[in-house]
């Protein structure tokens, strides 16, 4: 059943005179899926989120109401198909850094159970030598429950940071260590940053590869693409790329 977007795409990019190959080079979404919307064969893109995201992306480049038509795409067409993106399933220990979030929760218990111990240990020797009195006094204002904040202050968070930075138009969905959206489906447009957001892993998906990701504050590779990408991030800074079906789809 024909639901009026392609046709209503199509018209308008006849109306400017504009071929598929000079839309393609100024919004990065492949001709193949630029002419499926036209022609509605679903079957032929990604489904779900980023073809929401090809529609909104593709209007407003024509001056129309992306969301109005990537909307009637969600009650028209979403309903009818079956080739929704996949939420990403856990992985096996190693395969790309899964066990990062217990590794960051045992870290922490660690941390704790030392700064425990030393404290025990404080309180148990009055600080001296040998049962004694202590030679040395603290300093003015502080005391051993200071500097054990102070201490504990000091010790490293785990994880990573993640910040984003469009260099084109892009819908983006990202994803912490809990499967917390941070970045929610959302279209950035060029030169809008996202983040910096700390966790001990993320899962990303791009709708092209209009995007530069920094890792702690580094800049690490990202394909370019006018299709959709994603991408894991491990809690030591790895960047292990995801086959379509395991991207996460902020659906």
């Amino acid at each position: 059943m024909a639901t009026g977007i392609g046709e209503t795409l199509r018209e308008a990019r006849s109306r400017r005179k504009a071929n598929l190959s000079e839309v393609e080079a100024a919004i990065k979404i492949r001709v193949r899926y630029l002419q499926a919307i036209e022609n509605e064969e679903w079957d032929a893109l990604p489904g779900g989120a980023y073809t929401r995201g090809f529609i909104r992306t593709y209007a407003a480049h024509l001056g129309l109401d992306g969301d109005r038509l990537a909307d009637d795409y969600r009650r028209e067409v979403e309903p009818r198909t079956e080739r929704v993106p996949k939420r990403v399933e856990p992985v096996p220990t190693g395969a790309r850094g899964g066990d990062s979030r217990l590794s960051g929760r045992l870290l922490i218990a660690g941390v704790c159970l030392v700064l425990a111990a030393a404290v025990v240990g404080i309180a148990v020797t009055g600080g001296g030598d040998e049962g004694g009195p202590s030679d040395s006094k603290p300093a003015a204002g502080s005391t051993p429950a200071k500097a054990q904040r102070h201490k504990q202050a000091a010790a490293p968070k785990p994880g990573v940071t993640v910040r984003l930075a469009a260099t084109g138009e892009v819908w983006v969905c990202v994803l912490d260590a809990s499967e917390k959206p941070l970045v929610d489906g959302q279209i950035l447009s060029e030169g809008e940053e996202a983040g910096p957001y700390r966790s001990s892993g993320f899962e990303m998906a791009f709708g092209n590869g209009s995007v530069d990701v920094y890792i702690d504050g580094n800049p690490v590779e990202v394909e370019e693409s006018s299709s959709p990408v994603g991408y894991a991030v491990d809690g030591k800074g790895r960047l292990v790329a995801l086959e379509e079906g395991e991207r996460p789809s902020c659906e």
